[in-house]
């Protein structure tokens, strides 16, 4: 036996009609809950009274402006600390570099550079270059010399070479400026080719206006 379409439509409407009086019940009950805005901190659920701080206590602390913390004098050079042992050869520096340079790993871009830093110490720490299919994961020569120093426990250097089969100086990119920045400071940086010295700069020539730890002070 079927039902007549009036019946049909008398169910489906009972169905709405019923949604309907479940939701506004929902919402009542959910208003009748709410807190008014002047009620919300009476009850008051944060930390111990003995530790909050009073309203106007939270911003005594003294506060730099925004002129402040940019002041230029935050990227004054920092100063390296040279151990009293004799500096090293500029000459052993350049060729442990250039050593490196045979053991880039540059498949893709045939372009080797190798790198040395020394250390306060007078030890040299050597890197070359390793690509990789993907690009972006390529790490340079200079990286390569810094993570290893670092990894051994060195973190006080005094001088970086740089040395390509170019003719014109090759410069450490940007990336590498910022990292020797972070952990060797104002550093002297020699670029070279294979057959000689090409440039000798501060490394604050190169990144005259970086990015350190100390604007987040």
């Amino acid at each position: 036996m079927s039902l007549h379409p009036s019946w049909r439509e008398s169910l489906a409407g009972s169905d709405h009609k019923r949604s309907s009086f479940e939701d506004r019940r929902k919402r009542e009950r959910r208003q009748k809950d709410r807190r008014s805005g002047a009620d919300r901190r009476i009850e008051d659920r944060g930390r111990p009274e003995g530790d909050r701080r009073a309203p106007g206590d939270r911003r005594r602390g003294e506060r730099r402006s925004g002129i402040d913390r940019r002041d230029e004098s935050a990227w004054s050079p920092v100063a390296i600390e040279r151990a009293d042992s004799a500096p090293l050869n500029e000459a052993a520096l350049v060729a442990a570099a250039a050593a490196a340079l045979r053991h880039a790993r540059a498949r893709f871009s045939g372009f080797k550079v190798g790198a040395a830093l020394e250390t306060s110490t007078g030890e040299i720490v050597t890197g070359c270059n390793v690509e990789n299919a993907t690009y972006g994961l390529t790490m340079c020569a200079e990286r390569v010399a810094l993570f290893k120093a670092l990894s051994e426990g060195q973190d006080v250097f005094t001088r970086v070479v740089v040395v390509a089969d170019t003719e014109d100086p090759t410069p450490p990119c940007g990336s590498c400026r910022q990292l020797l920045w972070e952990y060797c400071g104002d550093i002297e940086v020699i670029l070279a080719n294979v057959s000689q010295v090409r440039r000798r700069m501060r490394l604050s020539e190169l990144l005259p206006l970086p990015f350190d730890a100390r604007l987040l002070d």
